[in-house]
């Protein structure tokens, strides 16, 4: 029987009301830990993942905690409950897995899915000598291989990766504004994580030239233990509130070119009853017209009366 928390203060409904489940969510925070053995590698790792790739969204404990999350997961759901996060980080450095993160996401306050990364090269943001980007500036995410479309466990990470890191939803980017990429290339031994700052340079004309410069953090991971939500308990964390779903409008489509182009039923005319201007000229028009028809209807009349 699962407890429900009561406010007793003005200041604790106000964090429970921001706790409860929302149609457009807060941006994912995450919770960055250090197990019971950890590297220096492990520790600049987690550093430059809190603070180069996740801030400010983020929470940062200084402290080593004894949590396996593939042994045990209920110590790391209730700290990420309490810390009102829903991803998180944890390195740890043993004879088995050497300088290992384990990254994951919660849903419901239980974890959906996680994945053990081990680097094997590593280079931190004090290594590139080049201007950083703006804290908080949302990144464009690009992955490289057929791996991620062809293999199961990578369009898991694939998925796992975009939600982790995209950062701040919006609505407009501004191209002249996008100061952070980061890109993933998939290898069958490996995963390698690079981060870049893009540069608008003259070209001689009104589009500049782009170019991709590197400044940290650099990853090479080995892909170790996963452990990855089944289909029904996906199809529920990803279900889309009605409210957020855009109605499809009838009878509009658009080109190649993006041009919209609507189309409008009309019923069927009889011109013979459209209002038009009363002339002497048509009104006489008419009235011939009509004195044809009816001769003419007369006749075919005698015409079946005779037969």
């Amino acid at each position: 029987m699962s407890l429900v928390k009561v406010a007793k203060t003005a200041l604790g409904k106000r964090i429970l009301e921001s706790r409860e489940p929302k149609v457009v969510e807060n941006p994912k925070s995450v919770l960055v830990m250090k197990g019971h053995r950890t590297s220096q590698i492990v520790i600049q790792a987690l550093n430059n993942i809190q603070y180069a790739l996740k801030k400010p969204f983020g929470i940062h404990f200084s402290r080593k905690n004894d949590i396996k999350p593939f042994e045990s997961e209920t110590p790391l759901e209730f700290l990420c409950e309490k810390n009102d996060t829903s991803l998180f980080a944890i390195g740890y450095h043993t004879k088995k897995h050497p300088n290992t993160i384990t990254m994951g996401r919660l849903f419901d306050h239980h974890i959906l899915d996680m994945v053990e990364l081990s680097i094997e090269q590593f280079k931190t943001l004090e290594d590139f000598k080049v201007e950083k980007c703006a804290v908080g500036a949302k990144p464009s995410i690009i992955f490289v291989g057929e791996l991620f479309e062809m293999n199961e466990t990578y369009r898991h990470l694939k998925n796992f990766f975009l939600d982790y890191f995209r950062g701040k939803e919006v609505k407009v980017i501004d191209l002249t504004g996008l100061e952070h990429v980061i890109v993933f290339t998939a290898t069958e031994a490996n995963i390698f994580m690079r981060t870049y700052r893009p540069l608008l340079l003259k070209s001689g004309n009104k589009l500049p030239r782009v170019e991709l410069e590197e400044m940290g953090p650099r990853f090479d991971f080995k892909v170790g233990r996963t452990k990855f939500a089944h289909e029904e308990l996906m199809k529920r964390a990803t279900r889309q509130p009605k409210e957020t779903m855009k109605r499809k409008k009838k009878n509009i489509e658009f080109n190649a070119l993006g041009e919209k182009y609507g189309r409008v039923y009309v019923d069927h005319q009889d011109l013979s009853k459209l209002q038009t201007r009363k002339v002497k000229a048509l009104k006489k028009y008419l009235s011939k017209k009509e004195d044809g028809e009816e001769k003419q209807a007369k006749k075919q009349k005698m015409d079946v009366d005779s037969e």
